[in-house]
């Protein structure tokens, strides 16, 4: 039997969206410091990129509100359709879309630029949702776990020829949902171990690591005696392993110059001179960081901000201004209110009675856990830096309704937790 709800925040979290709220007031903010000049020192004024901001704001919260209207039955009845039309647009794209930084990602409409591939996130997630709950669904077989990649690695192929490497990366986590339902921890063993192979593809000559690969497996092999099929396996591993350094060495060399200099100074390669080139942005995000001390330097106070020490310190950089400015007690205060942010909404996920909204919250949650991990982390040059945006603080229409939508849709199905969803 089921029954229907009359209001439209009828049991929403409102902890999820109190904290949405809080992220992007912050976050607007923060942006506005971040570009904020004498010349220009009205907040709304619309010319710059904090005025534009609000708008992408108000219009996020108007979308907000359309998805807590919609019947949740839309969310579980369509995925595929959104999947394919999100398809359909990543691939037009590549044909009709606007260069932006290197990246042909964009559809330009006036003055408006929206990117696609922010969008097939929560596409690839409700689809991924929909496969996996179907009741013949069975993670153990081999033809679910071939499915399941090919719903994920798809989208992440076109985003890697629109060059949005960065994104593309995203979907990664997404083997973190399918541990979740069932896959293998030997597959996530596996994943950090070709992980391991692709650092130090980079960082040895790969002469010397597929010789010592090749030494390795023939000591194996020694001691396996006559055990033909152990055997085989190791032979099987070795030729994989090889192919995987060889595969890591040309695509690098086929990276763009930049990226590849992103790398070597990640990776500490390269000389003085050319870490200091290719390192600047992470040098000065370092500095901009540090020199906010304990407490910062106070709002619209950070030198290093002011003087545009920092490149793209609205959007991929956005978090230097945090911490310039509030120091290390603002910085740690995002940091903690995110991790209880994403905590929530796994704890949200496992209390679901429909298992397709379990593996749809799983999926935000390690979207927002990836974003929130990597770009901080490139800022304090833990990780090579790759171009995301920090959810709801970096300047940016598409990322922040794109992070609205794929939040929303799991409020509303957290909402319905207790109808019977198909």
């Amino acid at each position: 039997m089921k029954r229907s709800s009359t209001k439209i925040v009828e049991g929403v979290d409102w902890t999820l969206i109190i904290m949405y709220v809080m992220f992007v007031c912050i976050g607007w903010m923060n942006v506005y410091a971040a570009i904020y000049n004498d010349a220009h020192s009205s907040i709304f004024d619309m010319s710059q990129k904090y005025g534009k901001q609000l708008i992408w704001i108000g219009t996020g919260f108007l979308l907000a509100l359309i998805i807590l209207i919609i019947d949740v039955d839309f969310y579980t009845a369509f995925p595929w359709p959104i999947y394919v039309l999100s398809m359909l647009m990543l691939v037009a794209v590549l044909f009709l879309g606007t260069t932006i930084s290197g990246s042909r990602s964009w559809f330009r409409i006036g003055q408006v630029a929206i990117q696609p591939a922010e969008f097939a996130k929560f596409a690839v997630d409700l689809a991924l949702a929909k496969y996996l709950s179907n009741m013949d669904t069975n993670m153990n077989k081999l033809s679910t776990k071939i499915k399941s990649f090919l719903i994920i690695l798809f989208p992440a192929l076109l985003i890697l020829l629109e060059n949005e490497t960065g994104i593309a990366l995203v979907y990664l986590v997404f083997i973190l949902v399918m541990y979740r339902e069932g896959l293998s921890g030997n597959m996530l063993l596996l994943g950090f171990l070709v992980l391991l192979l692709f650092v130090l593809s980079l960082v040895v000559d790969k002469i010397i690591l597929i010789g010592t690969l090749s030494g390795i497996a023939v000591i194996f092999i020694l001691l396996m005696k006559k055990k033909l099929k152990n055997i085989f396996l190791i032979l099987s591993v070795l030729l994989l392993s090889c192919g995987a350094v060889v595969g890591t060495s040309y695509a690098f060399n086929h990276l763009h110059g930049y990226q590849k200099k992103r790398l070597d100074v990640f990776l500490g390669k390269g000389d003085a001179s050319e870490k200091t080139k290719s390192g600047y942005n992470v040098n000065q995000a370092k500095i901009s960081i540090g020199s906010g001390g304990f407490t910062g330097k106070g709002f619209l106070q950070g030198t290093q901000t002011k003087y545009n020490f920092v490149p793209e310190q609205a959007t991929d950089f956005i978090f230097c201004t945090i911490g310039e400015e509030w120091g290390f007690l603002g910085s740690a205060f995002v940091v903690i209110a995110f991790m209880f942010f994403i905590c929530r909404i796994v704890f949200l996920a496992e209390r679901q009675r429909s298992l397709f909204s379990r593996i749809y919250g799983y999926g935000v949650a390690s979207i927002f856990f990836f974003h929130v991990m990597v770009n901080i982390g490139m800022t304090i040059g833990l990780v090579p830096v790759i171009g995301i945006p920090l959810p709801f603080f970096s300047y940016g229409g598409s990322s922040l309704w794109a992070f609205t939508i794929l939040l929303f849709i799991f409020i509303k199905l957290d909402a319905s937790r207790l109808l019977i969803l198909r």
